[in-house]
């Protein structure tokens, strides 16, 4: 889907970029397949502290029940149309089933209304982009997204818009992928993936305009630290004194490494 630019009819859209979104459907979601939105709460935890800044307001969603399994061995169904998911970048693919069951799937890119995938593939049949397998049957330098980090859990790598990561090799019992970051990650044979990258590719090229898109979101403003007092942050009272970029806890922003040496042993 291309890009798109709107007629200046006011100065915030000027410079407006958007998404082309003509090829997704117009109507409403399945009904047995969405929940709707519990309380917001604004960043706030069980206590009511804000744990989660600049969060809050918002427009109303429903939120889609996504398969993140894909454990149907060998079962074959029919993408019928490319859904907006409005809790993720990426586009949801409605998909019918052999077996008469609907279900929202991350949808890969180049999928389209009437392409056929297969849930849990195995070697016996041709691989194809949107076919869901377990890494011992993908083939080697492949673009692949929605992995599991453990097997039977659910894919939890690569399911923002336009991501993925490579099968670089295999050996008897791991997988080596190579993510994005330049980082590998050895994962278990039995792990699922999904062939392809994630759709809506063009998502890093929008251009909000104003700052209601933001709002509508459920971003609020962002207030610089320095602007702030000193019992706020670290860089309140209009001066920071040379002292390099933190959080408001005082952590490093820039150059600090934040991954944990002993929690990733297998990379």
């Amino acid at each position: 889907m291309a890009l798109k630019k709107y007629k200046p009819v006011t100065p915030s859209m000027r410079g407006r970029v958007g998404i082309d979104r003509t090829e997704l459907f117009s109507g409403k979601p399945i009904k047995g397949l969405i929940q709707g939105q519990t309380t917001k709460a604004a960043g706030r935890n069980n206590r009511g502290k804000i744990t989660v800044y600049h969060r809050g307001g918002g427009h109303k969603r429903r939120y889609r029940h996504i398969d993140w399994l894909r454990n149907k061995y060998n079962v074959v169904g029919e993408v019928l149309r490319l859904e907006y998911d409005p809790f993720r970048t990426a586009y949801i693919s409605l998909i019918r089933y052999s077996d008469g069951e609907l279900l929202y799937t991350l949808s890969a890119d180049g999928l389209k209304a009437g392409d056929t995938i297969c849930a849990y593939c195995t070697e016996h049949r041709p691989v194809r982009v949107g076919d869901a397998m377990p890494l011992r049957y993908i083939p080697e330098g492949v673009a692949i997204h929605n992995v599991e980090l453990l097997p039977g859990k659910g894919g939890q790598l690569a399911r923002a818009a336009g991501s993925f990561v490579r099968l670089v090799k295999r050996d008897n019992r791991f997988a080596t992928l190579e993510l994005t970051s330049g980082r590998n990650m050895l994962l278990p044979l039995e792990c699922m993936a999904t062939l392809g990258r994630v759709s809506n590719i063009d998502h890093r090229n929008i251009v909000l305009g104003k700052a209601g898109v933001s709002r509508h979101s459920g971003w609020r403003p962002t207030v610089r630290g320095i602007a702030m007092n000193p019992i706020d942050h670290p860089h309140g009272g209009r001066t920071n004194g040379g002292r390099p970029s933190v959080t408001p806890w005082g952590i490093i922003t820039k150059g600090h490494r934040t991954r944990h040496r002993r929690k990733n042993r297998r990379s």
